[in-house]
């Protein structure tokens, strides 16, 4: 069963509102972009800890306290403390640790220290200067005697050794139990940060006492223009400009849309579909990272709505390329027995991309990516060397179908295409190589100014597909005989049928319309056939 399109069900006058109703809609998202663009920037986050189990690593005990990219703050910053006031630091806030009962028993009411946590914030390039080893032996966080002998540390206290660039880095800062208390808060610090670089907050604790420590609280992480990670901060002007990008090429479009919209075909209404999602997608993107970056807390809610859309977009596109490849709304009028298989395939996917970006994008503030989205990869990544595999099976098939029936023009509606596809293709195999150099050579993200650009590669490149798709099946006023035109077999015919003077009426148009039908009655079972194949 082909699938239905509403608007071609309408009546004219409906469809004509309807069109209107998704014209307003884009003037209307235009206003608010435009308005967006003049909204001072506001680029760190807001972690926060809910009874956090601390975990045995070698010698000491530890808890992650987040990892960010940070730019240094402004040097002419001053006046008040703002969203966007050039200062860049972390901050503590409500910082609580707990121990458990038994240790809190080994220790006398009337003894001052009973315990002591460090809090530890380094840059990635300084992440040496953090512990040692004694005579070449396994590296250990805290100090030992032997290592105190060598190193010059403090037995008992977390191994620091100055930067070359600054001394006072990295920075240490303690918070110690008292008598037996079972609860210990840290004082509001405020550490700032002069130098950009990729930050690592870690809560150790040497002492072999304190067994079962969790912590609760948050630290706010803040760059000088507000709370946004610095890995996150160029997206979302990426964002807005995409988003500007799409709202020209709906335009564009929908213009064309409804000049001609009674010609309209099946495959441009699908083209009209995913031009809005687009849209839509890349304008939720840029609010949610802009609410985001004046918060310092990524909105669950909004993130979920926009990865779903993101989800649902990717596999409309997909199934669009898929679609047009079999000749769907160009050289068959229907997908035939391939319509539950295309389906089945497009929910597929949709649930293994939005399995993926769930992982990636909702709750996520840390600069750096866990080991989980591997494992989410892996089906996202097979579906998608299955589709490629399936596109350019059909494509070769229409192609050998437009040959036979000598269609010239389609053919070479369909060459360009697959020109384009295979070069859409060749650099998405390219920059899947360089993402694979990237991240390897790059292990501790030190690089995290540049990685905004593996994101935008993906939405530019598909921007540029769609864009080709929009160009070779722009509307015009002969697009519905168009799609069935080319079944005659010479353009010369074609023409002529669409150029008729008022002597002949419509009659070179139904003879042709004959022959269409009769052509692809003849089809019919060579179409059923391909189906089956595929």
């Amino acid at each position: 069963m082909a699938p239905i399109h509403f608007l071609r069900f309408l009546p004219p006058l409906s469809r004509v509102r309807a069109l209107s109703l998704s014209m307003d809609l884009a003037a209307a998202i235009a206003v608010i972009l435009f308005a967006a663009a003049a909204v001072p920037r506001t680029s760190g986050s807001i972690h926060s800890y809910e009874l956090e189990p601390f975990k045995e690593v070698g010698n000491a005990v530890l808890l992650s306290g987040g990892s960010e990219g940070i730019a240094a703050s402004h040097i002419d910053a001053r006046g008040p403390y703002g969203i966007g006031d050039g200062r860049a630091y972390i901050r503590f806030s409500s910082i609580t640790f707990w121990r458990s009962k038994e240790s809190a028993k080994q220790h006398p009411n009337t003894e001052h220290s009973t315990g002591l946590i460090q809090a530890i914030i380094f840059e990635a390039a300084d992440r040496d200067n953090i512990g040692g080893s004694a005579y070449g032996g396994q590296r250990a966080i805290c100090c030992t005697p032997d290592l105190a002998n060598l190193e010059g540390c403090k037995e008992g206290e977390v191994i620091r050794r100055p930067s070359l660039v600054d001394p006072n880095w990295p920075v240490i800062l303690s918070t110690h139990f008292n008598a037996d208390l079972l609860s210990a808060k840290m004082s509001p610090d405020l550490v700032n940060i002069t130098k950009t670089g990729m930050y690592n907050l870690f809560f150790i604790s040497c002492d072999p006492k304190l067994k079962g420590l969790t912590m609760s609280g948050k630290t706010i992480w803040k760059n000088p223009d507000g709370y946004l990670p610095g890995r996150m901060a160029p997206l979302m002007d990426f964002y807005l400009f995409i988003s500007l990008a799409y709202l020209a090429l709906s335009f564009i479009w929908f213009s064309q849309y409804v000049r001609f919209w009674k010609d309209i075909l099946p495959l441009q209404n699908c083209i009209s579909l995913v031009i809005a999602l687009g849209l839509f997608e890349m304008t939720l993107w840029y609010f949610e990272y802009l609410s985001f970056n004046e918060t310092g807390i990524r909105p669950v809610g909004i993130t979920t709505w926009v990865v779903t859309v993101r989800a649902v977009r990717k596999s409309v596109s997909r199934l669009l390329i898929l679609t047009v490849s079999m000749g769907y709304g160009v050289v068959r009028p229907t997908l035939g027995g391939l319509t539950t298989k295309v389906l089945l395939l497009g929910v597929t996917y949709f649930v293994a991309s939005e399995l993926l970006s769930i992982s990636e994008n909702v709750g996520t503030i840390n600069d750096i990516s866990g080991k989980a989205r591997l494992f989410l990869v892996l089906p996202d990544a097979f579906l998608d060397a299955f589709l490629i595999l399936w596109i350019f099976t059909s494509l070769s098939r229409t192609l050998e179908k437009l040959q036979a029936r000598k269609s010239t023009v389609k053919l070479d509606i369909y060459r360009k295409f697959t020109n384009a596809l295979a070069v859409v293709v060749i650099a998405s195999v390219a920059w899947i190589g360089y993402e694979v150099y990237f991240k390897a050579t790059d292990p501790f993200s030190e690089r995290w100014q540049s990685a905004w650009i593996i994101t935008a590669f993906w939405d530019v490149l598909s921007f540029l597909l769609l864009s080709v798709m929009c160009y070779l099946w722009a509307p015009s006023q002969s697009s519905q005989r168009y799609a069935y035109s080319g079944e005659v077999g010479e353009d010369d015919e074609e023409a002529q049928s669409l150029t008729k003077g008022t002597s002949d009426g419509n009659i070179g148009l139904v003879r042709i319309d004959g022959k269409e039908r009769n052509r692809d009655h003849d089809d019919d079972d060579e179409d059923a056939a391909e189906d089956k194949q595929e």
